[in-house]
């Protein structure tokens, strides 16, 4: 892990140098070591154990735009149980899917489905530089470098999420794409120079939404494009909810405005050109428990006798896709 870390840093060296990104460079070392730090943790060495026990095969076809990675039906019986023992030994995984040769990664999110809603609503990658805030294995990275951004970064602060993403990239192999082990406070102030932000299933996390959409518009070029989706409830420009305890048995949810309130949060932190573009309620469908994740998942965080509550007595999750521009 150790080299394939410090190969990562050099093409990023090379890569940023002369640009916007540089002052990044001065702290990125750290806070690599910090976030695959084997005493912080201690599941780190199974998984990277994983990740090196992945077979080397040659994809014979790659397709970005669909996460998708060579051909069913391709593998010897031998290699597909060396493919999918590294990549079960990465459970769980959340968001996907992922179609690596004979193996289908059904993850617990149908994040192509989030994808479907929101693509026609992004500006044009082509030749862009992206940045996906809480970017989980990377899923939607891979969308957008499909869909011909230049380059594009991700930054998701869990070990095991950055572990995914680079099993994927194992194969997958493309020179313009990272995902790292940081959070957006982490960045340097003011970078301004992303195209296209992404923050997606983070902002309900956040003590201070303010703030964290004013660190959002910092990452932006002068006219940048921000993709927004996150929690939100049935309401007016003033509802905003505040779950009191746990909101579907998630203890770390803070606030939950009406896509109305979300727009005024918005302008209020200084962005242009404000859109809501889409709004639905999470369905079991799109978030469930599979084989590539175990656990407890939507269905269990609904009252089973009315699933338009959550089981603490709330709006059942329904969520905004929104974008809205830097100013110049």
């Amino acid at each position: 892990m150790d080299n394939l870390i410090a190969a990562e840093l050099q093409t990023l060296e090379d890569r940023w140098r002369d640009s916007g990104l540089q002052p990044w460079l001065e702290q990125l070392p750290q806070q690599m070591a910090r976030g695959f730090s084997n005493t912080r943790y201690g599941d780190l060495p199974r998984w990277t154990e994983a990740l090196a026990a992945l077979p080397e095969i040659t994809p014979e076809a790659v397709q970005l735009d669909a996460a998708r990675v060579g051909c069913s039906g391709t593998l010897d019986p031998v290699e597909r149980e060396q493919l999918l023992s590294a990549l079960q030994g990465l459970h769980p995984w959340r968001k996907g899917p992922f179609q690596l040769f004979d193996v289908h990664i059904d993850t617990e999110w149908r994040s192509d489905w989030k994808w479907d809603r929101l693509r026609d609503a992004v500006a044009d990658l082509a030749g862009k530089r992206v940045l996906d805030v809480g970017c989980g294995s990377g899923y939607h990275c891979w969308r957008m470098l499909g869909a011909g951004a230049a380059e594009v970064i991700g930054i998701d602060p869990s070990p095991l999420f950055n572990v995914q993403f680079r099993a994927i990239q194992h194969f997958l192999r493309q020179p313009s794409i990272n995902v790292l082990p940081v959070t957006l406070e982490q960045l340097p102030d003011q970078l301004k120079t992303f195209d296209t932000t992404l923050s997606m299933g983070v902002l309900y996390h956040r003590r201070s939404p303010i703030a964290h959409l004013t660190e959002l518009r910092e990452t932006l070029v002068p006219g940048g494009q921000l993709v927004l989706e996150t929690l939100v409830v049935e309401g007016g420009a003033d509802t905003v909810f505040v779950p009191p305890g746990r909101y579907a048995r998630m203890g770390n949810v803070w606030f939950l405005p009406s896509p109305s309130a979300l727009c005024v949060w918005l302008a209020k932190a200084g962005f242009l050109n404000v859109r809501l573009v889409d709004v639905s309620q999470t369905g079991t469908d799109e978030q469930r428990a599979t084989d590539w994740m175990t656990f407890h998942s939507l269905a269990q965080f609904l009252d089973p006798d009315d699933p338009q509550q959550t089981v603490e007595g709330h709006p059942a999750p329904r969520r905004a896709i929104l974008t809205a521009d830097a100013p110049e």
